[in-house]
């Protein structure tokens, strides 16, 4: 695995932890008497701008050294 596919992986895994899930999704889990709210499938908010995921950035080589 190189490293520019770890950094793939890891936010193709952050994309799963968010609050919203599909209605079919929930009727299939919850069953199809139950109303619940589709953020009950997921524990985990994420959001673009409030939270950040930590991944550490590709290594580039450092321009002063020539």
């Amino acid at each position: 695995m190189t490293a520019s596919n770890h950094k793939k992986i890891v936010l193709a895994g952050h994309t799963r932890r968010t609050k919203w899930a599909p209605m079919w999704a929930v009727v299939r889990r919850f069953g199809k008497g139950k109303m619940t709210h589709p953020s009950q499938m997921t524990a985990i908010r994420r959001h673009w701008r409030r939270s950040k995921i930590k991944v550490k950035p590709r290594r580039t080589s450092k321009k002063h050294l020539g």
